[in-house]
């Protein structure tokens, strides 16, 4: 099998241009990496299954305080819509916290990825007790084998091993492999905005939406690419969106903040369809540092600090501008690709995307 294994901090000289750097305008202003790693201590890391024309599949993983460490951060989850899953939420939603990492990959390996994230927590000793990790997935039927199972623990693994801070690779990588937004080719896409003194920033594996409704820079690019006899597909399929950030907030204000990714995606022309799962998490990493609760060891009294809900506007704002640009960084970067039974998924045609926007002059530099 032919694994492509993500290595963050060595993208490709050649890697393809961001939509930023091309133009598009955006909102905001972005971390040194324009990355969810610019937020202190995250880490992520990609196994990128290829092979044959039937597996187009794989692994992300993110760390939030780095692969080294098993100290929980303050989190919360919110389903804008719940066809899909991401397990140990009710944990999370019990506790506020999120312990271990997080990890993407296709609907039918979420399982497999569990165990496997499982295992090596315990063999690493994190985990004393109880292993409840956080899986979410998005499905990738349509290119790859997805009831193969061809994700494997040796894949969580190399992901595993991969995570680091730097670049991340975007597009049909990692979980995103085979995933397909607005009918062009999807995947991961990410992006961060400073606020002040606090940086957030967000990674999303997007499989949603239909072409017709795909806006960017608040132009209805979708309905000028899509062809007058094409049939408008439905909003029919997934996103998840990760939300990191080191300002100092609480659970209640991670929900709300996560709440806010719902706006990010509804700017890029997404419904949340009837069958769509479109599931976020917010996390902090500015908690102090949490005794994992299934350890055993002595807990201690804490003093966490928060901001006051009434300055959490501009942290908002920044979701809201981060989700939307990397949802756009992940159409930009994604390859066209074919797949299982031959089938074929286009790449975004970003020329003619831009001449769209130059044409309603929404470019921010010449061409």
């Amino acid at each position: 099998m032919i694994i492509l294994l993500t290595l963050l901090f060595a993208l490709s000289a050649d890697a393809k241009p961001r939509a930023r750097q091309l133009g598009v305008p955006f909102a905001g202003t972005p971390g040194p990496l324009n990355a969810i790693t610019d937020v202190a201590g995250v880490e992520v890391g990609h196994a990128t299954l290829i092979k044959g024309e039937a597996i187009r599949t794989g692994v992300t993983m993110l760390f939030p305080r780095g692969r080294a460490s098993d100290a929980p951060v303050f989190a919360a989850t919110f389903a804008l819509n719940g066809t899909g899953e991401m397990t140990g939420t009710a944990f999370i939603e019990e506790y506020g916290v999120l312990e271990g990492p997080v990890a993407l990959t296709n609907s039918q390996s979420i399982g497999t990825v569990r165990d496997a994230v499982s295992q090596w927590l315990v063999r690493e000793k994190k985990w004393d007790l109880c292993c409840l990790p956080v899986v979410a997935e998005t499905f990738d039927g349509y290119l790859n084998d997805i009831h193969g199972f061809h994700v494997r623990p040796e894949h969580v693994l190399a992901a595993i091993g991969a995570a680091s801070s730097g670049p991340v690779a975007e597009g049909s990588v990692g979980g995103g492999t085979g995933m397909v937004a607005f009918h062009f080719k999807g995947g991961i896409g990410t992006s961060s905005r400073r606020v002040g003194n606090y940086t957030l920033g967000v990674l999303v594996q997007a499989n949603m939406a239909g072409k017709r409704q795909l806006t960017i820079a608040g132009i209805p690019v979708g309905e000028r690419l899509a062809a007058a006899s094409e049939r408008d597909g439905a909003d029919s399929g997934s996103i998840i969106i990760l939300i990191a950030t080191d300002a100092p907030l609480l659970p209640h204000q991670l929900k709300r903040l996560a709440r806010r990714a719902s706006l990010g995606l509804a700017r890029t022309g997404a419904i949340s369809g009837d069958t769509s799962g479109d599931i976020f998490l917010a996390f902090t990493t500015a908690t102090p540092e949490l005794v994992p609760l299934s350890s055993g060891r002595e807990q201690r009294m804490l003093a966490p600090k928060m901001l006051p809900n009434e300055a959490l506007n501009p942290l908002f704002e920044a979701t809201v501008q981060a989700v939307e640009e990397a949802i756009v960084n992940v159409l930009f970067a994604a390859e066209t690709m074919t797949g299982f039974r031959g089938r074929t998924i286009e790449a975004l045609p970003v020329p003619r995307t831009l001449e769209i926007l130059r044409e309603h002059k929404r470019l921010s530099i010449s061409p």
